[in-house]
């Protein structure tokens, strides 16, 4: 038996410590399973926070007198290290989403991994053989969900089985020790037909690393980049931003048809400049839950934005302006103050502002993100507001993306910015 060292780091936030528990060696080369404690409960749809039947590999009255049915979908959730939080508490995210896949999926068996063993993963496969042989389960209705180390577990988990399982969804799985190792020692694309990953507490935020930065599914969304969110104040950053995933993917159950969209794009700074809302060629997908596969040989990098709270997507909508600045300018380059109002058919969204990353120069044209939580509707009007220590008379040629619709918009506009005076 391969043996497993645990080690704790602890991290001091404003005088306050968390505990964060990770693995330092590998969890996929165990065995000695029979010596494994590993319970696999099916929680029921009304009572989603309780452990009232256990199904046992091995023993298949277990699975009618636990109600499993066999030609329904099938969930395993897989909590992270130590079945708690990084704050000490219960996973009380578990039962929520329970309680949403239930929502969703009326007739689907959701079997919450109780686990406090490092053999978890050898024993989860074994578990998907059983199911598979004796239960006649489709594997393509099996669905693995993961959090932090969780995530990581699953990906063991569908190596130990013999055929793939049809879906593996990593909430943010754990990144130290994890991070740039082959794919054998970590969550990867190679162990289900679908493996999808969200990222919200990567590499560099904070300073920290929770979360894995690399890309390891066939498609891994980074929402807000990955990094610090909306709504996170430093002291809650571990618990609510590595937690935000699985509340992401709980959000798109609950509100079907409104989860947010993400986009492909090279990198987090191309986003935020607006370079990449385009949906063509399966570039661009949904959050969550409905997260569909895309056809690509290599993993597929997507970003989006959210609200600091639940629903996260309500409403949220991302738009590409691009600006071409026509005519003389008074001085070779500026650096504007900018803002920008939309109207539409349903409302407005005004005073928002645009992020200039560099000087801005004439006949040269601009990319820029905006997002607002308004649905204007069909975009009727644009209003810029420019603000410059000279005066000019400006035209500027703008064309808009609507990322949610799709739809395309140009304007021509003409405008003076007057004289600001300091």
């Amino acid at each position: 038996m391969v043996q497993v060292s645990l080690r704790y780091y602890i991290l001091f936030l404003n005088g306050h410590h968390l505990y964060i528990d990770h693995f330092l060696e590998d969890l996929r080369d165990l065995s000695d399973v029979n010596k494994a404690n590993v319970k696999f409960s099916l929680r029921n749809p009304s009572q989603p926070d309780d452990d009232v039947c256990y199904i046992v590999r091995g023993k298949p009255e277990t699975l009618s007198s636990c109600n499993f049915k066999n030609t329904s979908k099938t969930f395993l959730v897989i909590h992270g290290c130590g079945k708690a939080t990084v704050s000490g508490l219960f996973e009380s995210w578990v039962e929520k989403l329970v309680a949403a896949l239930y929502n969703r999926e009326k007739d689907a068996n959701v079997i919450v991994v109780d686990w406090l063993d490092t053999m978890v993963g050898q024993e989860i496969g074994l578990f998907i053989d059983w199911l598979e042989e004796s239960a006649n389960v489709p594997l393509e209705k099996l669905h693995l969900l993961g959090y932090s180390l969780g995530a990581h577990i699953a990906g063991f988990a569908g190596s130990h089985a013999t055929n793939k399982v049809g879906r593996i969804t990593g909430l943010d799985q754990a990144g130290p020790n994890f991070e740039g190792v082959h794919a054998h020692r970590r969550l990867s694309p190679d162990y289900a037909h679908f493996v999808d990953v969200l990222h919200t507490f990567t590499q560099g935020s904070l300073g920290l690393s929770i979360g894995i930065e690399q890309p390891v599914g066939h498609v891994d969304i980074y929402p807000n980049g990955g990094s610090f969110k909306p709504g996170c104040n430093l002291r809650g950053a571990l618990e609510k931003i590595h937690e935000r995933s699985v509340h992401l993917f709980i959000d798109s159950l609950l509100n079907e048809g409104e989860a947010s969209r993400a986009y492909i794009c090279g990198s987090n700074d191309m986003f935020n400049c607006g370079m990449c809302l385009q949906c063509h060629k399966n570039r661009c997908n949904t959050v969550g839950y409905e997260t569909s596969k895309v056809r690509k040989a290599r993993s597929i990098k997507m970003f989006t934005k959210t609200r600091g709270s639940m629903p996260f997507r309500g409403q949220f909508f991302h738009y590409q302006l691009k600006i071409n600045f026509l005519g003389k300018l008074n001085q070779l380059a500026m650096e504007p103050t900018l803002t920008v109002s939309l109207y539409g058919t349903n409302g407005e969204a005004e005073a928002l502002k645009l992020n200039i990353q560099e000087k801005i120069t004439a006949n040269k044209t601009y990319s820029f993100l905006v997002v607002t939580e308004k649905d204007i509707g069909d975009l009727l009007m644009l209003k810029f507001k420019l603000k410059e220590s000279t005066s000019s008379l400006l035209s500027l040629l703008s064309s808009v993306r609507a990322g949610e619709t799709q739809k395309k918009y140009v304007f021509n506009i003409f405008t003076r910015y007057s004289e600001h005076k300091k």
